[in-house]
């Protein structure tokens, strides 16, 4: 997933951002609720996890300007408030869930990939194709029982292609879902990146689709 993430505690920020990178997910930081808006308005992103109590624009305003304007993106407050009324004010603002700090790095990751599979109406946590099974929360693939041996970037492309099978994806669309603000793409990234993974897991499970990007096809029922 590309995350936002709003927080202005530089030292929490870090961990965070690193705990979620190292999990597989990109993200953005902004630290205040201005720099935050901006980051919205400029990019898709699959996820959003805010502080409340931001400098320039408040948390819980910020939430009211995503949903007045139609953001659907799913947001976790993460925030030190810890009251009732304080979770109750933020559920009821958009929020979709609410961890209070401090926290546990594991649980913030669960929470996050039920956000992703409310989003896609999906129940089941593998995501799985004939013999091909992906488990987001080990990040590992397996096919025909068999672990595959596949990069972050790899499984970050199979993951979002399996999520979204049966619809083509273009490039410009798995870029934005991979790479973050500070990140380099070279111009034929993903190409070799699903070059590596037909190489890995046959030439038949991510087709081209000339012109408008890659798709993974839909089973039939």
């Amino acid at each position: 997933m590309r995350i936002l993430l709003i927080e202005d505690d530089e030292l929490l920020g870090d961990g965070v951002r690193a705990g979620l990178a190292q999990h597989g997910h990109t993200v953005d930081w902004a630290r205040d609720g201005e720099e935050a808006l901006a980051a919205l308005a400029a990019t898709p992103h699959d996820a959003v996890v805010l502080d409340l109590g931001l400098p320039k624009v408040s948390g819980l305003d910020l939430l009211a300007r995503m949903r007045g304007v139609g953001t659907r993106t799913p947001v976790l407050i993460l925030t030190a408030r810890d009251t009732v009324g304080d979770r109750v004010r933020g559920l009821d603002g958009g929020a979709d869930d609410y961890l209070v700090k401090p926290f546990d790095m594991a649980e913030l990751l669960a929470r996050l990939r039920a956000l992703s599979r409310r989003q896609e109406g999906r129940a089941e946590p593998l995501l799985r194709h004939g013999d091909l099974v992906l488990d987001p929360a080990a990040r590992t693939v397996t096919q025909s029982g068999e672990r595959v041996d596949v990069s972050p970037r790899e499984l970050a492309i199979l993951e979002r292609l399996l999520e979204n099978s049966g619809r083509v994806l273009s490039r410009e669309a798995l870029e934005q879902s991979l790479y973050g603000w500070d990140d380099e793409i070279a111009s034929n990234a993903i190409e070799v990146h699903v070059h590596h993974l037909r190489r890995k897991l046959g030439a038949d499970l991510i087709r081209t689709v000339r012109g408008l990007g890659y798709v993974v096809e839909k089973e039939s029922e």
